[in-house]
């Protein structure tokens, strides 16, 4: 019986070749457009402009974003490590900044004036960790907030107000890693949940019968890897369904029928890179498409090409082209969503304590 999984691998290069109607993985689909090197001073000062974003006043983006600064500062910190320019934030107005973000429950709020909320809790902590100041966090009461969101189910929510989202299972798991304490939760209660939210074609959805997405499957995998539960995966469905995120363009959306997005570079190649098919996309399309979303004039990367760019789509555009190992970007752990000497440097002070 031909093995099953050379089957799937086939199937995925011949649907590839159908849908992109290019050479395979390694060729590039459109060899006529000039493509541009990585911008890295451009997108350095770029991610710089918005690094006391709490001071700026006269922005837009103060009033428009203030419930999300603390992800956009993961974001942008996370930047500029895959950079190699991380000691050009202003690191000593940072860390104090997310440490007066912390409520008295434990949780972290997007900013100071907002609600403690799972996703600014696990950004926080990434932030400080790539800081080397997780010195600085109390980690029982941290945990003592996360493990308060657990549902009877083994879901989370993410916040009092009680939405259930698989994203919310992935932050509770990666920020209790982080600070060694996932001894707090269920973690198999966590697993079950994640398993139930499993699809027909091998995908997963926010919560049990949600469509599959590529960013919920994401942190549906990111999950089953932390607690190494990755059975639960069928892998060659999966990573098939992932391989067909890729467009014409180069560019992978997050579901069928949806158009490309530079984010996708990491919602989809993260998961593939943790299950071992990073070899079933067409890296050089997509990281043409990556470098074409650049802007050239004043730093960053947007979405599509020619669309404005923004800390989000720089992060997850960088984060991209490090999975696949592009010159002079430093590593990106695709569980841990951090760059894998902070990852070792996590797991090295864990095991000291």
């Amino acid at each position: 019986c031909k093995n099953f999984s050379n089957v799937f691998e086939q199937l995925g290069k011949d649907l590839r070749q159908f849908w992109l109607g290019s050479p395979m993985a390694g060729q590039a689909s459109n060899p006529s457009r000039d493509v541009p090197s990585l911008l890295v001073d451009k997108h350095a000062d770029y991610v710089r402009s918005f690094s006391k974003i709490w001071e700026s006043t006269d922005k837009i983006e103060f009033v428009a974003t203030e419930h999300f600064w603390m992800s956009g500062m993961y974001w942008g910190l996370s930047a500029m490590a895959l950079l190699g320019r991380l000691e050009e934030m202003d690191l000593q107005a940072i860390v104090p900044w997310v440490l007066s973000c912390q409520h008295s429950n434990g949780g972290f709020g997007g900013s100071s004036r907002n609600d403690p909320h799972m996703l600014y809790t696990l950004s926080a902590v990434q932030i400080l960790a790539l800081c080397n100041q997780l010195d600085l966090v109390d980690a029982d009461k941290v945990a003592n907030y996360v493990a308060s969101l657990q549902q009877s189910n083994g879901s989370f929510v993410g916040d009092q107000w009680g939405e259930v989202d698989t994203r919310f299972t992935y932050c509770a798991l990666l920020c209790l890693s982080i600070i060694g304490r996932t001894s707090a939760i269920d973690v198999n209660a966590a697993v079950h949940f994640i398993a139930k939210c499993k699809n027909f074609d091998g995908g997963f959805g926010c919560t049990p019968g949600n469509e599959s997405h590529a960013g919920q499957v994401f942190t549906c995998i990111g999950s089953l890897s932390l607690t190494d539960k990755l059975q639960v995966v069928d892998r060659d469905l999966f990573c098939w369904w992932l391989c067909e995120r890729q467009t014409p363009s180069g560019g992978l959306n997050g579901r069928p029928e949806k158009l490309q997005d530079v984010c996708y570079s990491w919602w989809c190649m993260s998961c593939l890179s943790i299950l071992g098919r990073l070899h079933w996309i067409d890296q050089k399309a997509l990281t043409d498409f990556i470098l074409g979303c650049q802007d050239d004039e004043d730093g960053g990367i947007s979405d599509r090409p020619d669309d404005m760019a923004d800390i989000y789509h720089t992060f997850f555009g960088l984060a991209g082209l490090s999975l696949m190992g592009y010159p002079g970007l430093k590593a990106i752990d695709p569980t841990w969503a951090l760059p894998s000497e902070v990852v070792a440097r996590i797991k090295a002070r864990n095991t000291s304590e």
